[in-house]
C-alpha cells in the first residue's frame, strides 16, 4: 500500500509597476488568489517599468534574478499579476525552467476547481477555451510527435490545426449548451415576474461575506468560506421580511478587480441575471482597507450589465471588525451589518422594504377589441388570471403594478374598488 501525499507548491509572484493601478494591493490580492488555487506564495519580486518588456514583460536583469531565485529555492513555478501573450510565457518558461502563468490563468484555475453546477462549469469551460484558443499559435515543435529539424514539420503544423479546429468546436457547443439554458432561465425569470415576486441579488466583492449573508437570511446551507470565489453558481431561495411579503434572494458570483474578459463574457447570463433583479445589495467588506475600490469595481460591472435603474442598497459587512469607522466611505442609505454575528440585519431588511417596488394587485378589464396590443402587453410584462371575449371586446382579470395600470386604467370595470 502506498499514499500518495500531495505536496504544496511553491511560487514566485512577480508584479509589475507601470502606475496603472496600486502595484504592491494587487499583488497582495493575488497571493490571495495563489493560495485559493492550492499553492503557497512563497517569494515576490516587484520591478518599477513605463511599460512591459515585449519578450519577458519584466527587463532582462529582473528575470535573470528571478531566475536565479526560482532554482535556488527549488520553486515549482511563477505567477505573473498582469495577463502574458504566448511569447511572454514561452521565452519565461525556457528561461526558468518552471511553468510560468499569469493572473488570468490563475482565476480560470479557481472557477475551474469550484465550479459545481452543469452551467457553472460550461461557463468556466468556454472561458478556459477562448483564452487557451490564440496561445496555441506559433508552438507547432512542441507539439510535434516526432521533433524538429527538417522533414518534421509538418506533423506538429498538422496538430496544431487539428487542436484549433476541436476548441472552435467545442467553443461553438458550449455556445449552444449556454445558450440553451439561458432561455430556460428567461422563462423562469419571465415566470417570475408574472407572479409577481420580488428578486433581490446579492452583489460584490469576492470573500465579502455574501454567503454567509445569505445563510443568515434564508438558512440556505450556502458554502462559506474565508477564500476568494468560494461561491460561483447561483443560489435562489425565499426571504421573509418584517411585514409578511416574500421576496427571492439571489446569491451571485463574487467580482474582483481586473476580472478576466473572458470570465466576464462566459458569465455575462448569470451576472445579467443579479443585474436584472428588482433591489442589488451591493456587499462589501468593510473591514478592508480596500473597501472604497471595492464598491467602485461593483458599480463600474453592473453599470456595464445596464443596471443603472434598480435600487442599489451599499451593505457594509463585517462591521463588528472595523478599528477605525473614519476610514470606512460614507455613502447614502448604506447599512451596517455583521452577517456573521448578525447586527444590523433588522436595519437590512428595512432598507429593502423601503426599496420594494410598487405592489401588485389584481384588475377587472374590458378591452374593446381595437385595443388588442394592450392585452398582448398585460399577457407580456403582467400577469392575466383569466379572459373571455364578449359581445363588447375582450373581458380580462390581470394582475398588474401601477406602471402598467396606468394605460388601461379608463377600462377598468371597478375603478373605485383600486383606488
Amino acid at each position: 500500500m502506498f499514499e500518495n501525499e500531495q505536496v504544496q507548491e511553491r511560487a514566485l509572484l512577480v508584479a509589475l509597476d507601470t502606475g496603472e493601478y496600486d502595484a504592491e494591493t494587487s499583488l497582495a490580492e493575488l497571493g490571495e488568489l495563489t493560495q485559493t488555487a492550492g499553492a503557497e506564495p512563497a517569494f515576490t519580486l516587484t520591478q518599477k517599468r513605463p511599460s512591459p518588456e515585449a519578450a519577458t514583460c519584466i527587463g532582462s536583469g529582473m528575470a535573470a534574478e528571478a531566475a536565479e531565485l526560482i532554482q535556488r529555492e527549488k520553486l515549482d513555478l511563477c505567477i505573473f499579476d498582469r495577463e502574458l501573450t504566448p511569447t511572454q510565457i514561452r521565452n519565461l518558461e525556457e528561461l526558468f525552467g518552471v511553468r510560468v502563468i499569469d493572473r488570468t490563468m490563475l482565476i480560470l484555475d479557481i472557477f475551474a476547481q469550484r465550479a459545481r453546477s452543469r452551467e457553472g462549469k460550461l461557463q468556466v469551460e468556454l472561458a478556459q477555451l477562448r483564452y487557451m484558443l490564440p496561445r496555441l499559435s506559433g508552438r507547432g515543435t512542441s507539439l510535434s510527435r516526432l521533433g524538429g529539424g527538417i522533414g518534421t514539420r509538418g506533423p506538429g503544423e498538422t496538430k496544431l490545426e487539428t487542436d484549433r479546429r476541436h476548441i472552435r468546436r467545442r467553443i461553438g457547443s458550449l455556445k449552444e449548451q449556454l445558450a440553451d439554458s439561458e432561455a430556460a432561465r428567461a422563462i423562469t425569470e419571465k415566470r417570475r415576474r408574472k407572479n409577481g415576486i420580488i428578486t433581490v441579488a446579492l452583489v460584490g466583492y469576492t470573500n465579502a461575506g455574501k454567503s454567509t449573508l445569505m445563510n443568515r437570511l434564508t438558512q440556505a446551507g450556502v458554502l462559506a468560506e474565508d477564500k476568494l470565489f468560494a461561491t460561483l453558481d447561483p443560489t435562489a431561495r425565499a426571504m421573509k421580511l418584517p411585514s409578511g411579503r416574500s421576496v427571492m434572494l439571489i446569491d451571485t458570483v463574487g467580482l474582483i478587480r481586473r476580472l478576466p474578459h473572458h470570465l466576464v463574457e462566459a458569465f455575462k447570463s448569470t451576472l445579467e441575471q443579479a443585474a436584472d433583479a428588482d433591489i442589488l445589495l451591493n456587499i462589501c467588506d468593510a473591514s478592508s482597507p480596500e473597501c472604497g475600490e471595492h464598491l467602485r469595481v461593483t458599480e463600474d460591472l453592473l453599470q456595464s450589465l445596464g443596471a443603472g435603474d434598480s435600487p442599489v442598497i451599499p451593505v457594509m459587512n463585517k462591521w463588528d471588525a472595523v478599528e477605525d469607522e473614519e476610514s470606512v466611505p460614507r455613502l447614502a442609505g448604506a447599512v451596517r451589518i455583521s452577517a456573521l454575528s448578525g447586527e444590523g440585519i433588522h436595519q437590512l431588511l428595512q432598507a429593502v422594504e423601503e426599496n420594494m417596488p410598487e405592489k401588485t394587485f389584481d384588475v377587472d378589464l374590458l378591452l374593446p377589441f381595437s385595443k388588442s396590443g394592450l392585452a398582448a402587453r398585460l399577457r407580456d410584462e403582467g400577469a392575466v388570471l383569466s379572459e373571455e371575449y364578449v359581445a363588447e371586446g375582450l373581458r380580462l382579470t390581470a394582475r398588474v403594478d401601477q406602471r402598467l395600470y396606468s394605460p388601461v386604467k379608463e377600462y377598468d370595470i371597478n375603478p373605485a374598488e383600486e383606488e
